[in-house]
């Protein structure tokens, strides 16, 4: 710890964004950047804990506390104190193969778990990891790294997400021959077309796939495991696969009217308007658009957030957004202690952005949609609702209890679902005879990662469930160990 005073001292502070009004005109990502002397001093805020929870990465209370892929927050925070940028990126780059995706889609437990969090703000990690990234790219210090030695061990990957890019990396610093496959026709799964543009430009993207070509990677897309390739294909062709495909099985909501033209699941609205705007500018009219419409977004998360503010973009009539849960406390409730991550009231950049244009958070707590209404062509036109509390049923369970005399009627043009997802899709876990868990994910021990099928592991959401981008990268990077320990009796990754 360079300042044993900065935390005294310094105060934390952000990067500025551009207006809420102002970026809702674009799908440029919206944050400045802070100069180098700000960001040394947010480093000296970091205190270098005894016990440093920031990078504990373990789950307390159902929840991440601290940093899952065990970042040496402290240790970079210093060397960006001392001015040693170039020894800083190479620490991050000891634990996190991606730090520029974490960096700006990471909503960051570690700071949750920040000890100076207890009685002031936290440390501005996120921010700190974001800069060191940025600063390394523009120094020309990440740079490829190819093997030097190939083991000529033949590796597939399915799914090019972070836990297939995480994967993938790692197996070729072993050494290994690896085949990335994507179905899309783009390289990054969920960094591709699962997250706006706004929020992760798609040139980072971009911008690391490039270096893990030039490393060796091999990437395959427009090809589905299961449909354009035979699963049982990669058994016969590679020495080992790993399964990384997420969890894309969308929870739906079986109400009235759920047939209605209109309703979309949150996924097939991001995924077209990212598409649309990669391939034509949103020129090609392929995208769903919100234009001009009364939307209405069922579901919270990040994924609801990022419905909101595409939906702004696109320049929609009104929007609200529902939530079945209440209202997040302002501050730590007594059963939400520090170091667990607090589960307080906050406003995202989407809510932020509605609360422009339409003067208020567009959310609407412990509401339930109970049907859809539509026109006669059969498109949506109402959303009825009714009001919830959450009581104690018979059997002492906590649940949603309907309260009479609060139903509502809203107009709706497009109605997007945001409610998570149930787990993996069926056809490769199907065609390999892989086990499933209690929730329909491939069963595979974690730290371990081997399915039933001997030479193929499971890795990120479509082992765990729906999870961050951060333990998907975990994950990846842990399930390469293990696939290299079978491949070769012993492993040297970490």
């Amino acid at each position: 710890m360079g300042k044993p005073t900065g935390f005294i001292e310094y105060k934390r502070e952000l990067p500025t964004d551009q207006s809420p009004k102002e970026r809702i005109s674009h799908y440029n990502e919206f944050h400045d950047h802070m100069s180098e002397d700000k960001l040394r001093q947010q480093g000296a805020r970091c205190m270098d804990c005894g016990i440093p929870f920031c990078h504990s990465g373990s789950i307390l209370n159902g929840m991440a506390q601290g940093c899952p892929i065990n970042n040496l927050i402290p240790e970079w925070n210093d060397l960006v104190f001392k001015g040693l940028w170039h020894e800083a990126i190479d620490r991050l780059h000891k634990t996190n193969n991606f730090p520029e995706f974490t960096g700006r889609v990471c909503p960051a437990p570690c700071e949750g778990s920040c000890v100076l969090g207890i009685s002031e703000p936290p440390v501005t990690i996120k921010n700190m990891e974001y800069s060191i990234i940025e600063k390394a790219f523009e120094s020309g210090w990440v740079k490829a790294e190819p093997p030097q030695k190939r083991t000529g061990k033949k590796v597939a990957v399915v799914g090019s997400g972070p836990a297939g890019l995480s994967c993938a990396s790692q197996l070729n610093k072993a050494g290994h021959n690896v085949t990335v496959y994507e179905r899309a026709d783009r390289v990054g799964g969920l960094l591709m077309y699962g997250i706006p543009n706004m929020k992760l430009d798609k040139k980072v993207v971009e911008r690391r796939v490039n270096l893990l070509k030039q490393e060796g990677i091999k990437f395959v897309t427009n090809t589905e495991i299961g449909k354009t390739i035979p699963a049982n294909d990669l058994v016969k062709n590679f020495d080992a696969t790993v399964l990384c495909g997420g969890a894309t099985k969308p929870r739906d909501l079986p109400a009235e009217g759920r047939q209605l033209k209109g309703i979309h699941f949150a996924m097939e609205f991001l995924q077209a308007n990212t598409k649309s705007l990669l391939d034509s500018e949103l020129k090609d009219g392929k995208a769903i658009s919100a234009q001009d419409k009364h939307v209405i977004v069922i579901g919270g998360g990040d994924t609801g957030t990022d419905c909101v503010g595409t939906s702004l973009r696109h320049g929609c009539k009104s929007l609200v957004q529902f939530e079945i849960l209440p209202q997040p406390p302002e501050s730590r409730a007594a059963d939400n202690p520090w170091p667990q991550w607090p589960k307080v009231y906050k406003m995202d950049y989407g809510q932020e952005e509605a609360a422009a244009v339409y003067g208020k958070d567009p959310r609407t707590y412990c509401i339930v949609t109970k049907k859809f209404v539509g026109n006669e062509k059969g498109e949506i036109k109402e959303v009825h609702t009714i009001e919830v509390e959450w009581k104690k049923d018979a059997n002492g369970r906590f649940g949603p209890q309907e309260i009479a005399g609060t139903e509502k009627i809203w107009s709706a043009d497009l109605v997007l679902l945001a409610m998570g997802f149930l787990g993996p899709e069926d056809t490769i876990l199907s065609q390999l005879n892989i086990e499933r868990d209690e929730r329909s994910n491939a069963k595979a021990e974690y730290g371990k990662y081997a399915t039933n099928i001997k030479g193929i592991f499971a890795a990120g959401d479509m082992r765990r469930g729906q999870s961050l981008v951060v333990w998907a990268i975990n994950e990846g990077r842990e399930a390469a160990r293990e696939c290299d320990r079978f491949l070769m009796g012993s492993t040297q990754l970490p």
